[in-house]
């Protein structure tokens, strides 16, 4: 016993500071010291109630890591004290001890959610190694938890999602601009999710109780988009009828998202323009402007600067909207994300449509990996949802994909076939490989070295070679601008 004692006390020492809170719940006073006792000298930090009512009343209060009770106990049996404690958040694990040991209670008591039931008399090096264990796992699925955030984190931003290193700079730009109300300018692709990046812009903005409010410039024709945005005064032309306040002024506050911008047209570029520099509109018809406090996101699947080049589009409102300039890559440069967003959309898709998908069959995968997926995001959400519907087990099969996701059409890239056709050397192919993976991870020559496995010194020394042959070489993100 002595010995027993001295292992105890030495194992205090060795952890110096309580490890843990700990709730002794036992009606029997000797016992009750006994066990704050020796918990107390294996370096815990306990307290001590006399009775189930009171246990559950303290762990109610929180900080509780550990609860030791138990079963037989005059005003709150242990059984159903520890019931009551499994609906707390967090939720302390439970180790129970009954001088009443049978089978069907130690049953109960695990069904109901106890780590560990012990039988009295029992050593108290049963009971520490117990507790130990006890707070082991506890800590086990906090660091769990704390990793699975940690990957949310790192895969999602609202409703983006996305693990490639071009997405986690999106995430991280996003992240650094929600203190800000300044114009961005979103460009990529159709499909590659433009509108959701302007929401979580404004929904992580200081304007996130205001309206958010989009706009499909390609989708209104120019003589009405005039009042659809600023608004119009009743007489202003033939069919105006009544006042109309206009877009500018629903958003005043918060958020105008003008999706394909490169549509509009001259006259309402000037008028745009007047807006972000002046913050004011004058409605059609309006003798007097009004003033508007909008924040203005824009987007476009075109290119902005071959239009500058042709006057297509107007320099200084260019400018002023590509203040901050976020380009989503196509889905085809970022692989990585392929599979993170088909889970999510397979999880949103399996639970509107009341079916237990669990996820992609190898088949599936390999043929999706294999898709160019021309329409991007949307492309692939469509196709998940399809797949959901004509599932018939539990993981989406090949044949459950379209016909265009599962054969690859002759157009269709393929980096060695497409190699072979144009009687590429090795050298080309090399080239052409690292200019795209270059391209892909915006120019930052560190993370495209990585990709490609090699060092940053070899990936410097290949450009300049490239350069030198002919080709202007891809500014590095990482370095300051000259």
């Amino acid at each position: 016993m002595a010995d027993a004692a001295q292992n105890l006390a030495e194992r205090a020492r060795a952890r110096g500071a309580a490890r843990a809170s700990i709730l002794v719940v036992e009606d029997d006073e000797a016992m009750r010291d006994l066990l704050r006792e020796a918990l107390e000298d294996d370096g815990y930090a306990v307290e001590a109630v006399g009775g189930g009512r009171a246990g559950v009343d303290r762990v109610q209060r929180g900080g509780i890591d550990l609860v030791i009770s138990d079963v037989k106990m005059p005003d709150l049996d242990g059984l159903d004290m520890l019931r009551e404690i499994k609906a707390v958040t967090p939720t302390p694990h439970v180790i129970t001890i009954t001088a009443f040991g049978s089978i069907d209670t130690a049953i109960r008591a695990v069904k109901l959610g106890a780590f560990d039931y012990i039988t009295k008399p029992f050593e108290i090096d049963q009971l520490i190694l117990s507790v130990e264990k006890a707070l082991a796992e506890r800590e086990l699925r906090s660091e769990v938890a704390r990793l699975r955030a940690e990957v949310q984190r790192s895969t999602r931003w609202g409703d983006i999602v996305g693990r490639s290193p071009a997405m986690r700079e999106i995430f991280e730009t996003i992240r650094r601009l929600s203190a800000s109300d300044v114009t961005v300018l979103v460009t990529g692709e159709s499909g590659t999710g433009k509108e959701l990046v302007a929401k979580s812009l404004h929904f992580n903005s200081p304007r996130k109780g205001r309206p958010f409010v989009p706009l499909n410039c390609a989708t209104i024709p120019d003589t009405l988009l005039d009042s659809e945005l600023f608004g119009h005064k009743r007489g202003a032309f033939t069919d105006a009828r009544a006042d109309r306040a206009g877009l500018f002024v629903e958003a005043d506050g918060g958020t105008l998202f003008l999706d394909e911008i490169a549509e509009l047209s001259p006259a309402l570029q000037a008028k745009l323009l007047r807006v972000i520099q002046e913050g004011e509109i004058r409605p059609l018809g309006a003798s007097r402007a009004v003033s508007v406090d909008v924040r203005v996101i824009a987007a476009t699947n075109k290119d902005l600067e071959a239009r500058l080049k042709t006057g297509a589009f107007r320099e200084d409102l260019y400018y002023r909207l590509n203040v901050i300039h976020i380009h989503l890559p196509p889905l085809r440069d970022r692989t990585e994300d392929l599979l993170a967003l088909s889970d999510h959309f397979l999880s949103a898709c399996a639970a509107r449509a009341g079916k237990e998908v669990r996820g992609l069959h190898e088949s599936a995968t390999k043929a999706m990996l294999a898709h160019a997926w021309p329409g991007n995001v949307r492309e692939l959400e469509n196709t998940i949802e399809r797949a959901v519907a004509l599932c018939e087990g539990r993981f989406i099969r090949v044949e459950d994909l379209p016909a265009a996701v599962r054969e690859r059409r002759p157009g269709e890239p393929d980096t060695l076939q497409t190699a072979l056709a144009r009687g590429l050397t090795l050298a080309e192919l090399e080239r052409e490989y690292i200019q795209r993976v270059l391209t892909a991870e915006g120019g930052n020559k560190t993370r495209a070295a990585q990709r490609l496995g090699l060092d940053r010194k070899t990936l410097y020394r290949k450009l300049e070679e490239y350069a030198a042959e002919g080709g202007a070489p891809v500014k590095d993100k990482d370095e300051p601008s000259e």
